[in-house]
């Protein structure tokens, strides 16, 4: 939380996000149906899902094995009890090595000394522009650079209703760098979740201006800021934005 304000949408933890296509299933159904996808699991992910109200994780999508979108991992063996049931898993096949090693307890619990309450997951790779299923959505892996360090960004297109109403949402977290060929793939957005550290440059990050020239380069329909610094004032960053770019917050709920 931003110590010089107590405005809430200053709140700015190391949360993670949540996609929740909901369709509309026409005529003769009654209601919507719901799933719950999670984008990386970042430290104290148990507190923040119990903020937030969720209580199921159908997937976890994995951008890269820094500690920061990892450490959370472990927490996702709560879903399974209530749930009852693994949960997917989906990742390049670098970043699925790392988090191998790092929780060895939970992908070879065979070894551990005590049969221990560890996390049921299906490991899925994933490989850059080829999509993927994940009940109604279809992800398409795209690749951006975290400095030098290649990661995964996500393009999801999904039909909101029965009709076929299409909607579509990128998410571009950590990206220093967008690669001439992952252009295409960022075409024609509803909305876009991009990378704004701060003001200063950054070896590994965008600035807000480079934010803001890439959503320019984009067009999408509407922008927001992710992975902002504690030095960036919400109210006065926010007034100065163009009317179709926001900045996220712990809670924000984003209608596609």
């Amino acid at each position: 939380m931003s110590a010089n304000t107590p405005h809430r949408e200053t709140f700015r933890h190391q949360a993670n996000d949540i996609f929740q296509p909901e369709v509309d299933q026409g005529p003769g159904h009654h209601g919507t149906i719901t799933r719950q996808y999670l984008i990386d699991t970042s430290q104290e992910l148990r507190l923040q899902m119990v903020r937030a109200g969720i209580d199921r994780i159908d997937g976890v999508i994995y951008t890269h094995a820094h500690a920061d979108h990892i450490f959370g991992l472990d927490d996702l063996r709560r879903f399974n009890a209530v749930m009852k049931k693994p949960v997917d898993m989906f990742a390049e096949p670098a970043t699925l090595n790392k988090l191998r090693q790092t929780f060895e307890y939970v992908f070879a619990p065979e070894r551990n000394e005590n049969n221990s309450f560890v996390a049921t997951l299906v490991a899925h790779e994933l490989r850059i522009g080829e999509p993927f299923v994940l009940y109604n959505a279809r992800w398409t892996p795209i690749r951006l650079m975290h400095g030098k360090l290649p990661i995964v960004g996500l393009r999801i297109d999904w039909n909101a209703s029965a009709n076929g109403d299409k909607r579509s949402l990128a998410y571009c977290t950590d990206v220093s760098l967008i690669p001439p060929e992952s252009y295409p793939l960022l075409e024609g957005l509803d909305v876009l979740v991009i990378d704004a550290l701060r003001y200063r440059p950054h070896p590994t990050h965008m600035t807000v201006e480079q934010a803001l020239c890439e959503i320019a380069i984009i067009k999408p329909k509407r922008s927001y800021f992710t992975h902002i610094a504690h030095d960036i004032r919400h109210e006065d960053l926010s007034a100065r934005l163009p009317e179709n770019v926001f900045l996220s917050y712990d809670g924000l709920k984003v209608i596609v």
